[in-house]
């Protein structure tokens, strides 16, 4: 009975194969694939994801594709704008479909004569990107330069309605505490609400920095008056100042009293009796923490030359 039951199983495994491989025409399913966008276009959310073609080939490929929903990639670059919408034609749509089929499948119709995609013009920009940075540095260190973000932009494609609003994107909130050396941080990008349209390039960025410990430094520099009166000359108490300057160790190595034009300005006392001069720091040297003087005025006497 056992040897019977075989028999018939495969008898009608060898019937069932053979007519797999008679030639059929049935219809198939395909997944499509949308591919090449013009960068001035993007496809929306109503873009039709499947297409009905009938085919003529053998019962092994149709099995296939019963059991599987083949892809097929379609090129939208070659749409055309057609009563307000973008169309490829049944000419084009059959063609790049044959393109992708089997040498051993004929594709003999499909279910509509023309495929419409979702598709709308959009423009794009370059927006900066700002930091969101709580940054704490431990005493006697200092951030040396500026935070940089890598890549400090992003490229923003949606309806101009859309992206014309958006001025910047800032990144999530990032906490740094007691910070005492240079640091690099991922951090994702926080998106505004509403643009459903609109695809932005990169998700997440890279926060830097460069810490350094600093140290002081007293500087001596003379006091310099300006617009003194013709024919007279002014002399200061005290003619030079201490100015407290604070930077990098090796910074500071670097600095001279010639970097500093701290100034006395005469013609701010317009005729008043004062004998005291406020002071000014003109110049300071670049790449330093801070800069300040230990006094703000000086006094003076006016003498006739």
């Amino acid at each position: 009975m056992k040897v019977f039951s075989l028999f018939l199983l495969c008898s009608f495994l060898a019937w069932f194969i053979s007519n797999l491989s008679d030639t059929y025409e049935s219809r198939a399913h395909f997944t499509l694939n949308y591919r090449n966008l013009p960068d001035s276009l993007l496809l929306g959310k109503n873009s039709d994801n499947l297409i009905e073609a009938k085919l003529r080939t053998s019962g092994f490929q149709f099995l296939y594709y019963k059991i599987f929903k083949s892809r097929i990639d379609i090129d939208v670059s070659e749409v055309e704008f057609q009563n307000g919408g973008y169309v490829l034609s049944e000419e084009i749509l059959k063609r790049q479909m044959d393109q992708q089929l089997s040498q051993n499948i004929s594709l003999l119709d499909l279910d509509r004569n023309r495929l419409e995609v979702d598709l709308y013009q959009v423009d794009s920009k370059k927006i900066p990107i700002k930091a969101k940075l709580d940054l704490q540095l431990e005493q006697n260190y200092i951030l040396d330069g500026k935070i940089k973000i890598s890549p400090d932009s992003i490229e923003v494609k949606g309806p101009n309605n859309e992206i014309d609003t958006i001025k910047s994107i800032k990144t999530s909130r990032i906490q740094l505490n007691n910070v005492n050396a240079d640091f690099s941080n991922e951090v994702s990008l926080v998106f505004p609400k509403g643009l459903d349209n609109s695809i932005f390039s990169i998700g997440r960025v890279t926060i830097s920095g460069k810490v350094s410990k600093f140290s002081e430094k007293i500087f001596e520099v003379p006091v310099q008056v300006i617009n003194i009166p013709e024919g007279y000359q002014v002399r200061t108490f005290p003619n030079s100042v201490t100015i407290l300057c604070k930077a990098t160790i090796e910074r500071l190595k670097e600095i001279s009293v010639s970097d500093f034009d701290i100034v006395a300005d005469y013609g701010q006392l317009k005729g008043t009796e004062s004998s005291t001069l406020f002071l000014e720091i003109k110049e300071s040297p670049q790449k330093v923490y801070d800069v300040r003087l230990e006094e703000n005025t000086v006094n003076f006497v006016l003498e006739q030359q």
